[in-house]
């Protein structure tokens, strides 16, 4: 009894005539498939990134601290696609290991300028060398075409 219970939850329920001509399929639908897919763009990430501390969060903000010098918490929060809330946290941790320095802006009080600290900079310097093959094993499921084409396709939805 209780090995037909288990194979029946592995099974899908069998297709009613309505559900035949419209079929639903979790599997198939792009909020599964783009979970899924950052799912394990996270975990390769982990793995091949050279600092099990740093998230992607914090990898995109140390990335683009390096590429402009000094940036405003909020523009920088825009430049790596995070809300405030986010970016606050973020921001606090990476400050936490000494990774980012903080300043007040001297022409507008109410913003704060984040650069990279010498720690945070020889850290960037060193992840930045790993982000390519990060990349490629991600996408190495696809043939050169197929990769290009999935790039081009999610910078069109975001």
């Amino acid at each position: 009894m209780r090995s037909n219970v288990a194979k029946k939850q592995h099974e899908p329920k069998a297709a009613s005539s309505s559900a035949a001509s419209r079929p639903y399929r979790i599997e198939d639908q792009i909020g599964y498939l783009l979970r899924r897919a950052h799912q394990r763009a996270s975990a390769i990430f982990q793995g091949g990134i050279g600092d099990p501390n740093i998230t992607p969060t914090q990898y995109s903000s140390l990335a683009k601290l390096d590429e402009y010098t000094e940036l405003s918490q909020n523009l920088l929060g825009r430049l790596v696609g995070m809300d405030k809330a986010t970016m606050q946290g973020v921001v606090r941790r990476l400050k936490e290991r000494g990774l980012v320095d903080s300043r007040p802006d001297p022409g507008d009080a109410r913003r704060t300028l984040l650069s990279l600290t010498t720690e945070g900079q020889k850290l960037v310097n060193r992840l930045l060398l790993n982000g390519p093959a990060v990349s490629r094993e991600t996408l190495k499921p696809l043939n050169p075409q197929e990769q290009k084409q999935l790039l081009d396709l999610l910078s069109r939805i975001i």
